[in-house]
């Protein structure tokens, strides 16, 4: 069978045994004459082999959005061999489950498959990329399902879209061509169309293949190779350029909506306060990344961190906290989300300001520090349980251009960081005066705002950011965190 779904990966890292794999995988990788890369592990008397393939699919042009909408939501669905019903016979005979994902970048296709399937579920998948077809009975019916989902771009999205323009300039993940399609340019495709999207897309030039099986890697390189060979094309150019700004800009951006609470504008955040702040980031790859980790995680990464304690309990201003990394093609940056009662943007962004500069300035104490390590150790442990998981983290290694076995080279580095080193690492990320401040309020609540409390001092560039990684986010990630995952966005929709 095939299903959408939202991709969902960790954000932490484990710094200390136990391990959440039985031992190092052994892996081998190999680019394919048609610009295929592909990653074999290894996992020992597995029953089900995991497939990840990752294909380039960042909105970066306009034109494209409206049908990158209907080939994601109808790929899969037929093939010029079989119908939509003869691929779910294929599917169930085989013990496999096919899905699709689409992130900020990425179009995935995700396949679970009893392992003695594997060699007839890449000669499937290779049909649905060689020989697609788009029936126009397929293609109507995703048309109809775009029209009864709302156009209108949600707060969060708005508000996120907002901060990321003013942080780092005009870029795909901060333009409205990121979002959904215009209904009408969704509505006048026909199937042709998507077959020359397909053609132009849907190709191994810049993909990479993740196959996580019991079979020897040799074995699957080969096999991989032979059934994949004929899928040829690309690299199709649909990737995230970098932001224009390797660091945000600091400063303050409100967002209000006059009549947004009774609208509900398509999601639940309608009658809330949002407040979203975007600071400075680390690289995954960076030598700095894992002391930046522990402070992002101590600072809001689970329930007990310092700003669910201020914001949320202290002072009840607001019932969802977050902080996280955020990482892909375009950069890399430090996401602060909080919603509450409409009214308290103005109060919660002034308690976040507080939060950042008391971190940044005193640092964290030795406990605080150990408990992220412990949290990050529990939650990756939890995390990445599943052979799926395991999967979906290799494929977000391979996407993002690094080695198999990164994982455990990062718990080393991550127990060896000290509370000196999370404090030099707040002290340069954390500082409030170099994020950018995003509220929104809906309808007439914002003149309630205070304008200014939150407001950063210093509103000009700060020359000694991070550099910005060559990949949510989510349609908008994700986005993400020290693993360089796979986005965990809304399907279809970008920041």
């Amino acid at each position: 069978m095939t299903r959408a779904r939202t991709a969902a990966l960790p954000t932490g890292v484990p710094p200390t045994l136990p391990r959440p794999f039985a031992g190092p995988r052994t892996t081998l990788s190999a680019v394919l004459p048609t610009g295929l890369r592909v990653l074999a592990a290894h996992a020992p008397a597995a029953p089900l082999a995991e497939l990840r393939l990752v294909i380039p699919y960042a909105r970066t042009e306009p034109g494209l959005a409206a049908a990158q909408e209907l080939l994601a939501a109808c790929l899969g669905t037929g093939s010029r061999d079989r119908t939509r019903q003869d691929i779910a016979d294929r599917a169930a005979d085989l013990g496999a489950e096919l899905s699709t994902v689409v992130t900020a970048e990425s179009l995935i296709l995700s396949v679970s498959v009893l392992a003695p399937g594997l060699p007839g579920v890449l000669d499937l998948l290779a049909e649905l990329l060689l020989r697609p077809r788009y029936e126009e009975g397929e293609v109507a019916l995703a048309q109809r399902r775009a029209a009864a989902a709302p156009r209108a771009p949600a707060p969060r999205v708005r508000l996120r879209r907002a901060a990321l323009a003013h942080g780092f300039g005009p870029h795909p993940l901060s333009s409205e061509s990121g979002g959904v399609a215009p209904l009408l340019d969704v509505v006048s495709l026909v199937p042709d169309d998507l077959l020359a999207l397909h053609a132009r897309a849907v190709v191994p030039g810049g993909s990479s293949l993740v196959v996580l099986a019991g079979e020897e890697p040799d074995a699957v390189l080969r096999l991989a190779g032979e059934r994949l060979a004929p899928w040829s094309g690309g690299p199709s150019g649909l990737t995230l350029p970098p932001f224009a700004r390797p660091a945000p800009r600091p400063g303050a951006v409100e967002l209000t909506e006059p009549g947004a609470s009774e609208a509900g504008r398509g999601d639940a955040v309608g009658g809330q306060s949002l407040v979203l702040t975007v600071g400075p980031g680390v690289p995954t790859a960076d030598p700095l990344h894992a002391p930046f980790h522990l402070a992002q995680l101590l600072l809001g990464g689970y329930a007990s961190a310092r700003l669910a304690r201020q914001v949320r309990d202290r002072h009840g201003l607001a019932y969802d906290v977050s902080a996280g990394l955020r990482e892909n093609g375009a950069g890399s940056w430090l996401e602060i989300a909080c919603a509450g009662a409409p009214g308290g943007a103005g109060r919660i962004a002034a308690e976040i300001t507080r939060c950042l500069r008391g971190l940044a300035e005193d640092g964290p104490s030795r406990a605080e520090v150990d408990r992220a390590r412990a949290y990050a150790a529990g939650f990756t442990r939890f995390a990445l349980a599943t052979r799926a998981e395991e999967a979906s983290a290799l494929a977000g290694f391979a996407a993002a251009g690094l080695e198999p076995d990164w994982l455990d080279g990062y718990r080393d580095r991550l127990a060896a960081v000290t509370p000196e080193q999370v404090a030099e690492a707040a002290a340069r990320g954390l500082d409030p005066d170099r994020a950018v401040v995003a509220t929104y309020e809906p309808g007439p609540t914002a003149a309630a705002v205070p304008r200014g409390s939150y407001v950063p001092a210093r509103t000009g560039p700060y020359a000694s950011a991070p550099t910005a990684a060559p990949p949510h986010t989510d349609p908008h990630a994700p986005a993400h965190a020290p693993l360089p995952a796979l986005p965990h966005d809304q399907k279809g929709a970008h920041p």
